[in-house]
């Protein structure tokens, strides 16, 4: 998948020993996002870093990559991602007259926009994040996918820009300190996922589906793709028969890989679905059988314990599909000491840049990577299927979808990612500095920039209306979360993990079906159920929601006990003036149980944060 860097400067000459000093260290940074090799690539006035996880041509893919004539250097790019149609686009190419001297999608998007400009971004179909450099013009152009699945931060300087696929890389720059102030800490405690917020002072994200020109007189970007409302004119059928031709596109597509591939399967209908295509389309290719990994826990199926988020555990589930679609299939089980070692923590603590924002769920993913990645280097996994078809339980909740506010908020969602916890994530903060950041507030502004955003029908009213805007602020808002999430804890082992229900063609369909034809058969995500049933087992097909699991162990609410009371025995821990100690007290005290679980989480999160990236709070 690869890591990216670079630095952009019109006012002096970067290709010097002392840049390539600087440069090197912050590639360094994304060694884990491209373990199998690096290169820098200096020029008067840009400096390239490239750190490459190689998937398609490995010989000739390496990077950073230059398209050349005539001696002369006409386009250099560091790129990370995939460009899943890049096939017909390098025949298109090669019919106007481009030659190519490699096989990688990389070269492609060079001529592309050699042979388009920047409307070539409008062409691609994919998961990618790249910067390229003419030094023809001596402009930088910055691309990133539709969905955001890959991130890709800049930092604006007085002359020129900064920018890395992490914020880590930026970081890594002199010129930059690690500030975060008022409105950062807001953002990240609000669970609202701002597109282009990046919490650090000075630095952004680029936003989904926009590009970003730098030229000497500054910063432009642009967007080049954005959901619109338009008529659904198909009938259920047409509508049902069309999302599964898409599907089998996608993931037939997203199979092409010249290193080892599996599936994420959980069990649930999302996984499941991407798991059974794939396994159809590698027998039809004579690829099979597919491969599929699930997590789990030491004695969780065993003794599981159903609640309102998760009525049933992953494993019965997972092992009827692998058996249903013949999968070569493997459980991966941690238990509690996996998830509390201080390595572990660090490990998806450093991947993040931010403290945890999902506790045990964090660690368990990572986990979950580290073991797939001994196996397999590319991974298919079903995020956003729930955001796209409408899977959550507060879709169909009538008191939820009226909220004034973000719908998984109006859910408890933010302190509740972890199981029904009482204490909440905020629970041990102190109420001055919480006061300080107002994010009640910031919360509600950004919910109104979020619904102004939202493309209408013309007509559109009452509850179509509603659920038109609550689609749209998962699709663009609460998917961001879960993707930056995916994307952080597989590229910490160097896993490329590709979503194929964030193909945009998929998701401007489905965005614009009526809400009465997605619950058609009276439950969530109707029409995947549909369109993808004669795969599944009826027991997976008909199964209710479950999230991704986390863990019921009572001794990992001890274990995180236990780390609390080592970060308040240390009178130099940076998280102690932020905290309420009589909240602390009573998340200390022996019959506390799990009621400060999600809390406690924060807080350690806050502290390793501080601490590791020498953070300094500005409120």
């Amino acid at each position: 998948m690869c890591g990216i860097t670079g630095w952009i400067s019109y006012d002096q000459d970067l290709n010097t020993p002392t840049t390539r000093n600087t440069l090197e260290a912050m590639t360094e940074t994304m060694v884990c996002r491209g373990p199998d090799a690096g290169g820098v690539w200096l020029d008067t006035h840009a400096a390239l870093g490239h750190r490459r996880l190689a998937v398609i041509d490995i010989e000739g893919g390496k990077q950073p990559m230059l398209v050349e004539r005539d001696g002369r250097s006409l386009l250099a790019t560091t790129y990370s991602g995939e460009v899943y149609n890049y096939r017909e686009l390098r025949a298109e190419l090669e019919s106007l007259g481009h030659a190519f001297r490699t096989s990688s999608d990389t070269e492609v998007v060079l001529h592309a926009y050699l042979e388009w400009g920047d409307a070539f971004a409008e062409r691609l179909n994919g998961m990618y994040a790249f910067a390229i450099w003419d030094p023809r013009s001596e402009e930088l152009l910055l691309v990133r996918d539709r969905m955001g699945v890959k991130p890709l931060y800049y930092h604006p300087t007085p002359d020129g820009v900064l920018f890395a696929s992490e914020a880590k890389g930026i970081l890594a720059h002199p010129a930059v300190r690690p500030a975060v102030d008022a409105e950062g800490l807001a953002e990240l405690i609000a669970n609202t996922k701002t597109p282009g917020h990046a919490v650090y002072k000075g630095m952004y994200e680029l936003r989904p589906g926009h590009l970003a020109r730098i030229r000497r007189d500054g910063l432009t970007v642009r967007r080049y793709w954005a959901l619109e409302a338009r008529e659904h004119t198909d009938d259920l059928g047409a509508t049902i028969h069309h999302i599964r031709e898409l599907l089998d596109d996608i993931i037939a597509r997203q199979l092409i890989a010249d290193v080892p591939l599996c599936t994420l399967l959980s069990g649930g209908l999302d996984s499941s679905a991407i798991t059974a295509l794939a396994a159809k389309g590698l027998a039809d290719a004579g690829r099979g059988p597919v491969r599929s990994f699930s997590v789990d826990f030491a004695g969780h199926t065993e003794n599981f314990t159903p609640d309102q988020m998760r009525p049933t555990p992953d494993g019965p589930y997972a092992h009827a599909l692998a058996a249903h679609v013949g999968s070569d299939h493997s459980d991966i089980v941690l238990d509690t000491a996996a998830l509390m070692d201080p390595a572990h923590r660090a490990a998806i603590q450093s991947a993040r840049d931010l403290p945890l924002a999902f506790g045990d769920g964090d660690t368990s993913l990572y986990l979950l990577f580290k073991a797939i990645r001994e196996q397999s280097t590319v991974a298919l996994s079903g995020e956003s299927a729930d955001e796209l078809f409408g899977g959550y339980h507060w879709f169909h909740d009538p008191e939820i979808v009226a909220a004034d506010t973000f719908p998984w908020i109006a859910a408890g969602i933010a302190d509740r990612f972890s199981g029904p916890r009482s204490g909440g994530r905020v629970a041990l903060l102190d109420a001055g500095f919480l006061g300080k950041l107002d994010v009640d507030a910031y919360r509600d502004a950004r919910y109104r920039e979020a619904l102004a955003e939202v493309p209408r029908l013309a007509g559109e009213s009452g509850h179509d209306r509603r659920m038109r805007e609550v689609s749209y602020l998962h699709l663009t808002r609460f998917v961001n979360l879960l993707l930056d999430r995916k994307d952080r804890a597989s590229m910490a082992v160097g896993l490329e993990v590709r979503v194929p229900f964030c193909d945009h063609r998929l998701v401007e369909y489905v965005f614009n079906t009526p809400w009465a034809m997605k619950t058609f058969d009276g439950r969530e995500k109707s029409l995947l159920r549909a369109a993808t049933r004669d795969t599944l087992p009826d027991i997976v097909a008909d199964r209710v929601k479950s999230p991704y699991p986390s863990t019921q162990d009572p001794r990992y609410a001890a274990a995180l006990r236990t780390e609390l009371k080592r970060v308040m025995a240390d009178n130099d821990a940076p998280v102690r003036p932020l905290l309420d100690t009589a909240s602390v007290a009573q998340a200390l005290a022996d019959d506390a149980g799990e009621s400060f679980r999600t809390g406690t989480e924060l807080v350690l999160g806050i502290n390793s944060w501080l601490r590791t990236h020498g953070t300094t709070l500005e409120v």
